[in-house]
């Protein structure tokens, strides 16, 4: 009995499999049946629907190579890749040496005995919500088409983005510049005044922040990039920054970081660093200890990071001569910290800073750490009615 029974679920699932491999005959080969597109259309969704799907809880599964979402996705999504990187190559490089019919058979040769890890993988996405899976690879065609499809016929809930990531790019491209997003007020100041440090403190108590370090995966100086994960590509910070700025309502207000346009590799869109330049600033002002603590503090594996530390020194040697990157660099390898802190921000950050501040600005001392913020939540309660008195540019800091 034990025996029938296993072989009656071998012949289920092979017969399953073929239903499979016939439905990707049909969503990758282009078969244009009247009721298969019928189907098809019924799966689909628009970005902004997908998008509304999202905030609700959604899970967004990119079908996309690995490649194609390291480099960018919709901010939240999962990949379950239709092809490898490798096997995208493969299909490419067949499709225009060898023709189209010869590639698309040649893809369900490889997804074919997939299809049910994939089916696997979806069960397990989709008992994270209530609602359809929402499916997209680059511009809404025949990937995220069969991987829809398949799911659908497992019986797990799914839709289509029309258009796919790249009518996705396209809606972040046209936010930016459209720059709908509210007032920015920024927090300025010299190095290590505790300006990422403070926007947290605020975050908690309830105000709106967006980090641009913490998007960038950077500190924004020379250092900045020592002990955190590699940085994301151009696309996908920008993803990332449109996903924290759509959530200000155009006639609200958002906490940032004072930046240049560049934040390491990556850069802000013209249109936001324009807009950070024209609204009044907040200037921090802080004492040289807690600002050699601000900076130690976001080091804290330093001393097994030293030879790191070398190559961003020895790039600033042009600016201040041989002889006192010198002198840093026998600090740096003394393990010194605190005293090559102070001597990097006197000698080479403050003055490189000290003629950079805004003409609009309110200047409000700080002590980073534990000290109050009241001074700095009325500075800002203030600048929002208009109510502020600026300091002079090039006045005392």
């Amino acid at each position: 009995m034990k025996f029938f029974l296993t072989r009656i679920l071998d012949v289920v699932a092979r017969i399953l499999l073929l239903i499979y491999i016939t439905l990707s005959l049909v969503a990758l080969s282009g078969y244009k049946d009247a009721a298969m597109t019928m189907t098809q259309e019924n799966l689909k969704i628009s970005l902004d629907q997908a998008l509304s799907f999202r905030d609700r809880g959604a899970v967004l599964i990119d079908v996309r190579s690995p490649a194609e979402y390291a480099e960018s996705t919709i901010p939240g999504a999962i990949n379950i890749p239709l092809f490898t990187d490798a096997e995208r190559a493969e299909i490419g490089t067949m499709y225009k040496q060898v023709g189209k019919q010869e590639a698309r058979f040649r893809g369900i040769e490889i997804v074919a005995p997939k299809i049910p890890v994939f089916i696997h993988q979806a069960r397990e996405a989709a008992e994270k919500s209530d609602l359809p899976l929402v499916v997209f690879c680059w511009r809404g065609g025949e990937r995220s088409r069969a991987m829809t499809s398949f799911f659908d016929l497992a019986g797990i809930p799914a839709m289509q983005i029309e258009g796919g990531h790249k009518q996705f790019r396209n809606h972040v491209l046209s936010y930016f510049a459209a720059a709908a997003w509210g007032r920015l007020l920024v927090l300025r100041g010299l190095t290590g005044v505790g300006k990422t440090l403070i926007l947290k403190r605020l975050k908690q108590d309830g105000y709106p922040v967006v980090d641009l370090e913490g998007l960038a995966n950077h500190r924004g100086s020379a250092f900045g990039n020592l002990g955190l994960p590699v940085q994301p590509g151009q696309k996908m910070f920008e993803a990332l920054l449109w996903d924290e700025l759509r959530k200000i309502p155009a006639d609200g207000y958002v906490l940032i970081e004072g930046e240049s346009r560049h934040i390491g590799r990556v850069l802000l869109p013209k249109a936001l660093h324009s807009a950070m330049q024209s609204e009044t600033s907040i200037w921090l002002k802080a004492e040289m200890a807690s600002r050699v603590r601000c900076i130690l503090d976001d080091y804290p594996a330093r001393d097994d990071m030293r030879q790191e530390f070398e190559k961003p020194i020895l790039a600033i040697k042009d600016k201040l001569g041989g002889e006192a990157v010198g002198q840093m660099l026998e600090l740096l390898h003394a393990g010194q910290w605190e005293e090559l802190v102070q001597d990097l921000m006197v000698r080479y950050y403050d003055p490189l800073y000290q003629h950079t501040f805004p003409d609009r600005r309110v200047e409000v001392e700080i002590e980073p750490f534990a000290g109050s913020l009241d001074v700095l939540k009325k500075t800002i309660a203030e600048i929002l009615t208009g109510d502020v008195s600026l300091a002079q540019a090039g006045g005392d800091t």
